[in-house]
């Protein structure tokens, strides 16, 4: 566009400049883009913002500073520690822990009151603690969008415009601002002035390929519809090529890149985590609250006991409560994510997502700089029939090297590096020409063209012209053909080579033609009039550069049963491309277009069979991706720009390379130092690990704890005398605790990381109940060989010995239980000796020894005669046969197939943590 005549008002002229308030309003507080801003021609919004192209004086822009504030995006406040700490509480288990801690507190059990408080602030520490860690890693990894910005602005009204390089915050609207290569985009602002601009907005819009800009009037019904207004560049953008002027009309929170910080998707719903931890957790707490009052009831009923049985009941809750979980649980979580921020430069910002990681079975991720590298590169060039013709190249270089070299300002694109790359492979040397003259790039016709003169033919200069097929072939009269003739460019010829060029961008390519013409020397410069008549050489086909490493990480992702979904904005063709250059059929390529009427499990099922959805805009990530979680898979979205973060949001867990734009940053949970897969498929494999062990925490305490109340309860009701004291049973529970803080450190595995480690409420319910009942039955069996050892040994029939007794064989069959329900090693790997040997072999040497210890006294205990642990061996040799026994069998029902490759753990794993929500 040309110059705009400034409009100012005059003073007591009847026009009055708006204040800042209203000229924060007139650009659309609250949205990013308000129709007027497209509509208005470029005078009428000048006038509206009361500025002019030569921008606004100094004291204009500090009163719209003071009134409007800076122009910086509203950042997330980070959560201090003690509200980490306080907001750890909310863990069920934890609530339900620091309830039992009051009650016992109420009831004068001092020590079970202790105990289980010091586990609530420890399990509420670790977990804060880990958070807060993420956090300040987090902080280390904060950038700006910009540092400052070429500003023109006015010492006074009557005096001409500086250039000024100023903070970005300082920037208000109505500035006018400086664009070249290189810079980013300080506001969003509207083009007064463009020369060859383009820029790259795939950081908002998920766009690869630089997108042209120009400055043009934009009266109503021209161009306001347009998705992508093609005279506006937003905040978050940057230039790749060429200049511009522009007007600055929103800043802050108004502009649309901070728009993605207001919306509803900020706060995410409940997560894999919560679904699958929860679910078992309020089951269990149901239990426990309805275990006191039958204790007491059955107590007061059948044996006359009034409220001296209450510490007992409450001992029985606690007895059932897994009481480690929440220590198990962030200790095994927080392992993880620093084993992967030391090893992988991956950042888990919340702790849960690490499970979430390990339970996600579809991912969903961009093709830009994930699958594909930010750059093309050559596959082949052609001639007019499709036959390889290596000329064709060369003159491609030729143009790219000469356009590069005769620019003002030489900023070489990425198409040009690729050419230049692969002619430079080819040994093209574009100095044996004299460079003349140079057309660079224009958006517009969507073509560059260099003159040169070619040895031994001075009195000729040659145009060499590369672009858009379209663009070139319309300037095109000849054809070369075989054996370096030339032909008349008919519209057959030209209809067929349109064909072809469509026909190899939906086969994933990206066409440059290249046509030359030779003319006579002229004296004046060279125009875009000149270049016509040329003669069609052919195509320069190039396709996105694979990534190195997606190849692999693709075939690990299938191998651990992840579905991949690849969104993008780019052409069908090309996502295709990719997909099936990496090794991942691609199927039917749904654009986004087709899936616009459909909402819920429609929309998941027609995602579902497809690989790869192109032409998707923000909104369609996000429902896609809602929509599959919606579904009842566990979701993960990697993305990197303003526009992936609803889809962040919608996702059970969000995931951005550090290179991302801060707000996505912010808002995703994981946070990888590369765009790489092999990083998340790592992640995935420690979040299965973690949940693996997890989950052997919870079968192995629950099934255990389960047996012992069961097995309290009767002999409650049989006994004259408590089964267990509350001293004892908290002793005990302290022992079984510790031992059980070596799951968290266990190794699973390899079976462990090949399926989504969900926890499945209803297939784990069953699995507990089948083995408290087990451990029900040996703790019954032990009972009868007591009550046989107090008959037939004169003198040990009193309650120390029972206390003893079985105390001593609750501690070796949860010893067992540790051992054999572990998600461990495998059997050839069991002679290594790990953690969790070293815990159980400290398990059984407690409880062999303390009853016969100078402790034993203080504990209400005696020692049982040799008898009983004689008779004891034999309970707990066929305790071990059952458990292994139906844990075989547990397994083979609920995989539907055998034990593979000799390993009963992989089949069990396959039933108790992997697979879907049940």
């Amino acid at each position: 566009m040309s110059s705009v005549p400034e409009i100012t008002a005059a003073p007591g002229a009847g026009q009055v400049p708006p204040d800042a308030e209203a000229v924060r309003a007139e650009v659309g507080a609250g949205t990013v883009e308000p129709a007027a801003l497209t509509a208005l021609t470029s005078l009428q919004l000048l006038r509206r913002l009361d500025s002019g192209p030569r921008g606004l004086t100094e004291a204009q822009a500090e009163e719209r500073l003071a009134r409007c504030g800076e122009n910086t995006v509203p950042s997330w406040r980070p959560v201090s520690w003690p509200r980490r700490f306080l907001g750890a509480l909310r863990d069920p288990f934890t609530t339900v822990l620091l309830c039992l801690g009051l009650v016992s507190a109420a009831v004068a059990s001092w020590g079970t009151a202790c105990v289980i408080m010091t586990l609530v602030v420890v399990s509420c520490a670790l977990r804060s603690g880990g958070e807060h860690q993420a956090g300040r890693a987090m902080a280390a990894l904060q950038e700006l969008v910009a540092t400052t910005a070429t500003v023109q602005r006015r010492s006074a009204a009557d005096a001409p415009p500086q250039l000024r390089e100023l903070p970005v915050d300082q920037l208000v609207v109505g500035d006018v601002v400086r664009l070249g290569p290189g810079d980013l985009v300080p506001a969003d602002v509207r083009l007064l002035r463009a020369n060859g601009l383009t820029v790259h907005q795939a950081a908002l819009t998920g766009e690869s390929a630089p997108v042209p800009k120009r400055a043009v009037d934009a009266p109503p019904g021209t161009d306001q519809d347009a998705p992508e207004p093609p005279h506006m560049c937003f905040q978050g953008s940057s230039v790749a090529t060429g200049s511009g002027t522009g007007l600055v009309v929103a800043t802050g929170a108004d502009t649309r890149f901070a728009a993605a910080y207001r919306g509803p998707a900020r706060r995410r719903g409940e997560t894999a985590f919560d679904r699958s931890v929860h679910g078992i957790a309020w089951t269990l707490i149901r239990f426990m609250l309805l275990t006191p009052p039958l204790v007491l009831m059955a107590n007061a009923a059948l044996r006359g006991r009034g409220l001296e049985t209450l510490p007992f009941a409450v001992a029985v809750a606690v007895g059932l409560t897994p009481e480690m979980l929440p220590v198990i649980v962030t200790t095994a979580l927080a392992r993880g994510a620093s084993l992967l921020a030391r090893t992988s430069g991956v950042i888990v910002k919340r702790l849960p997502a690490l499970h979430d990681l390990g339970a996600i079975d579809v991912l969903c991720l961009d093709k830009t700089g994930t699958l594909t590298q930010d750059r093309p590169v050559v596959v082949r060039s052609a001639g007019p029939d499709g036959a390889p013709d290596p000329d064709v190249l060369h003159w491609a270089a030729v143009n790219s090297f000469w356009t590069i070299e005769l620019a003002e300002l030489p900023v070489p694109d990425a198409l040009d590096e690729a050419v230049l790359t692969a002619a430079d492979a080819r040994g093209t040397d574009p100095l044996e020409y004299e460079g003349i003259a140079a057309l660079p790039f224009d958006p517009m016709v969507r073509m560059s063209t260099a003159v040169i003169r070619r040895p031994g033919r001075h009195g000729t200069h040659t145009l060499v012209v590369k672009g858009a097929v379209e663009d070139v072939l319309e300037r095109c009269g000849r054809l070369l053909t075989g054996g370096g003739g030339e032909t008349a460019l008919d519209e057959a010829a030209r209809e067929r080579l349109l064909r072809c060029a469509a026909e190899e961008a939906d086969g994933g390519f990206r066409l440059l033609a290249v046509a030359r013409g030779d003319r006579r020397p002229r004296l004046g410069g060279y125009t875009d009039g000149d270049v016509r008549g040329l003669t069609f050489l052919g195509f320069v086909a190039l396709s996105d550069e694979l990534a190195p490493s997606a190849a692999d990480a693709l075939r690990v992702l299938t191998e651990r049963q992840v579905a991949v979904k690849v969104l993008t904005g780019d052409h069908p063709g090309t996502a295709a491309r990719a997909c099936r250059d990496l090794g991942l059929p691609p199927g039917e390529v749904v654009t986004a277009g087709r899936l616009a009427g459909l909402e819920g499990p429609a929309l998941a099922e027609a995602v579902a069979a497809a690989t790869v959805v192109a032409r998707c805009t923000a909104q369609d990530k996000a429902r896609i991706v809602a929509a599959l979680r919606a579904d009842g898979h566990t979701t993960g979205f990697l993305g990197d720009g303003v526009n992936d973060l609803p889809a962040l949001q919608a996702a059970d867990v969000g995931i951005c390379p550090r290179g991302a734009v801060p707000v996505a940053r912010e808002g995703a949970d994981v946070v990888l130092a590369e765009k790489d897969l092999t990083a998340i498929e790592r992640a995935i494999t420690a979040g299965r690990h973690a949940s693996g062990n997890i989950a052997a925490y919870l079968r192995i305490t629950l099934s255990s704890n389960l047996g012992n109340v069961i097995a309290m309860l009767a002999a409650g009701l049989l006994l004259p005398f408590l089964p267990m004291l509350p001293a004892q049973v908290l002793v005990q529970n302290l022992c079984f605790d510790a031992a059980q803080l070596s799951l968290a450190f266990d190794r699973p595995t390899v079976g462990a990381a090949r399926r989504p480690a969900v926890l499945r409420p209803r297939v784990f319910l069953r699995f507990i109940t089948g083995f408290g009942l087990i451990n029900a039955v040996a703790d019954l069996a032990t009972f009868g060989v007591l009550a046989f050892v107090a008959h037939a040994t004169p003198g040990t029939d009193s309650p120390t010995m029972f206390h003893a007794g079985w105390f001593t064989e609750n501690l070796l069959t949860q010893g067992m239980v540790m051992l054999l329900l572990r998600t461990g090693r495998r059997a050839a790997e069991g002679r290594v000796v790990g953690p969790v040997h070293l815990a159980v072999t400290g398990l059984a040497v407690v409880g062999l020894l303390l009853p016969v210890s100078p402790v034993a006294p203080l504990l209400a205990m005696s020692a049982p005669p040799p008898l009983y642990y004689l008779l004891l061996s034999a309970v707990l040799t066929l305790y071990g046969a059952a458990l292994a026994f139906a844990r075989m069998r547990y397994a083979r029902r609920e995989s539907g197939e055998g034990v593979p490759d000799g390993s009963p753990e992989r089949s069990a794993e396959h039933a108790l943590v992997g697979g879907q929500n049940a």
